[in-house]
C-alpha cells in the first residue's frame, strides 16, 4: 500500500510535465518580453545597475533564438505599442497581455520575470498563455544562485529545455 501511495503521488505531481499538450508550432506568439523586479536591499540604495538590464536584452534574445529554433514565429508588437507602453508588467497586468495578443490575432503570449531578491539569489519565470482559452499551457519559475550572464542564460535554459520544449 505505502508503494502504491508514492508511486500515486509521484504521478500526480508529476502528472502536468508528463501530460503536456503539444504546442502548435505554427501558432504565432507575441512576446511581451522579460521584466525586471529588483525587490533586493541593493537596488533601493544604488538604483538600476547598467549590467542587470544589458542581461535582460541577452535572455530575451535567447528566448526569441530559442524559439525561432522550435520553428515559432513571433508577431510585431508595434499595433499595441501604445497599449504595452503604459504597462509596468504585462506579467502582471490581469490579463492585458490576452487582449493585446487578441489585436494581435495571434495563437499564444509569452511574458517572463526576473526577480532579484539579492545580488546571489534571482527568481526567474517564462509563462506561455493560449490566447483563446487564457490557459497557461506552459510555465515554470526557478531559482538562480548569482548575478552573471551565465547564470541568468543557465536559469531560461533550464526552463526551455524542461518545461517548454522537452517532448
Amino acid at each position: 500500500m505505502k508503494h502504491a501511495t508514492i508511486v500515486l503521488s509521484f504521478l500526480i505531481f508529476c502528472g502536468s510535465a508528463i501530460a503536456q499538450t503539444p504546442l502548435d508550432r505554427s501558432g504565432k506568439v507575441a512576446f511581451f518580453g522579460v521584466t525586471f523586479l529588483d525587490t533586493s536591499t541593493e537596488g533601493d540604495y544604488f538604483g538600476p545597475r547598467e549590467d542587470e538590464a544589458a542581461r535582460i536584452d541577452l535572455v530575451e534574445d535567447y528566448v526569441q533564438d530559442r524559439f525561432a529554433e522550435e520553428g515559432f514565429a513571433f508577431v510585431d508588437l508595434a499595433p499595441v505599442s501604445e497599449t504595452l507602453d503604459r504597462i509596468v508588467n504585462p506579467a502582471e497586468c490581469y490579463g492585458c497581455e490576452l487582449r493585446m495578443g487578441e489585436d494581435l490575432g495571434v495563437s499564444y503570449v509569452l511574458v517572463g520575470e526576473v526577480q532579484k531578491v539579492s545580488n546571489l539569489i534571482l527568481s526567474m519565470n517564462l509563462v506561455m498563455r493560449e490566447v483563446s482559452t487564457g490557459d497557461m499551457v506552459r510555465g515554470q519559475s526557478v531559482e538562480i544562485r548569482s548575478n552573471t550572464d551565465d547564470s541568468w542564460l543557465r536559469g531560461f535554459r533550464y526552463i526551455l529545455k524542461n518545461n517548454f520544449f522537452n517532448t
